[in-house]
């Protein structure tokens, strides 16, 4: 047993009507408030089109300078709009920058048109689905691009943090576009031109990812901050105004990197425990941490951590150095449990002749003392 000293981290009392925080460095939820609920995203869903635009980049499917043309569909969308016509062909770049900054319901469009496996944006709101569940995103259903009211089309909290991690972590490349805070496409729209993130502007680490707003869904926001090492990724949505919003957010960063700090509770290579061999050259090998281990905990010290060595026991010789062998499990308060590999220290080859007649005897032993069932 291991122990480290923290206090609780009081629960965070969100006004929003469902919540999801993660932090990305030791992916540890910090707060689930009606997650996986499927609810209407509004203009948050935008990051699927996003994310399936950046892996059309990636995959050579589309580049950044390519240049597209504007459907009567695209053209007829309202809202946030990037204006355009259908004597537009628009740079794939300033579509992207067109929906990230803009929030731009026709660029979405332009880009669903151009990717659709049929041409139509219904057809790249089908494959959208498929592929959100494919990332584990299994609340989500897409009924269009943008995130314009429509049946069904829903996500939970749960999955847009799960969709803004894997943006973050897949397409670092593309990430830094979500920090713009004003793109002017061709002067046509000087009422659109800033970034509706409230907290970009505020130096507390903010750098992405996108607000969503209807009458139904209400204020949302996906958002991720950056402090030190650490990442934290929050989903917010229902809540009542862009003041409410931006209050909301900014209160979840603080709490998120104010009431929980990252821990190393055992360090690479550092024996922790010991596990029994059964017919190996050795009776036991040593329990390491294959790489420092880190956990998240409340910030301030006081109470204890316990952490247990899970295996199932003895191991059977031989053993290889590095083989995964056993569990350091960890209960933080008001976190969920975290369950931590160790590996073999040291290679335990199988025992000889010598090894396997003691052990034979040992198992008659206990058979004749206890009876046949407690010998094995």
């Amino acid at each position: 047993m291991l122990s480290v000293a923290t206090v609780p981290a009081s629960a965070f009392d969100t006004k929003a009507r469902a919540a999801f925080v993660l932090d990305q460095s030791t992916d540890t939820v910090l707060l689930s408030k009606n997650a996986e609920v499927p609810l209407p995203p509004a203009s948050m869903s935008k990051l699927m089109t996003l994310y399936v635009a950046f892996e059309a980049l990636r995959d050579g499917r589309l580049t950044l300078d390519e240049q597209l043309p504007v459907s009567e569909h695209a053209m007829s969308y309202g809202g946030s709009t990037m204006f355009l016509d259908t004597t537009d062909r628009v740079r794939v770049e300033d579509l992207l920058r067109g929906i990230i900054v803009l929030s731009g319901n026709d660029a979405c469009a332009v880009i669903a048109e151009a990717l659709s496996p049929d041409g139509t944006e219904a057809g790249f709101a089908r494959y959208m689905t498929k592929r959100a569940r494919e990332l584990g995103m299994a609340n989500a259903t897409f009924a269009n691009s943008n995130g314009w009211p429509a049946a069904g089309h829903r996500m939970s909290m749960q999955d847009l943090g799960i969709l803004a991690q894997h943006l973050i972590e897949d397409f670092p490349q593309y990430y830094p576009l979500f920090s713009e805070k004003t793109f002017e496409f061709d002067g046509r729209a000087p009422s659109n031109t800033r970034n509706r993130n409230p907290l970009l502007t505020l130096g507390i680490g903010a750098d992405g990812l996108k607000t969503g707003h209807t009458s139904e869904a209400g204020y949302g926001l996906v958002g991720s901050a950056k402090q030190g090492d650490r990442r934290v990724i929050f989903v917010i949505t229902g809540l009542a105004s862009t003041k409410a919003r931006a209050e909301e957010a900014e209160a979840l960063v603080n709490w998120s990197f104010r009431q929980f700090t990252k821990k190393t509770i055992a360090k690479a290579d550092t024996p922790v425990a010991e596990a029994e061999v059964w017919r190996g050259a050795a009776r036991s090998v040593g329990l390491v941490p294959a790489e420092d281990l880190e956990i998240l905990v409340p910030a301030l010290t006081g109470s204890e951590i316990n952490a247990e060595v899970v295996y199932t026991g003895p191991i059977d010789a031989p053993v290889r150095k590095g083989d995964k062998l056993a569990e350091l499990v960890f209960q933080p308060d008001e976190l969920p449990e975290v369950r931590l590999p160790l590996v073999a220290a040291n290679d335990v080859p199988a025992g000889g002749f010598p090894v396997r007649v003691k052990t034979a005897a040992q198992v008659l032993i206990k058979r004749f003392l206890n009876g046949p069932e407690d010998a094995l």
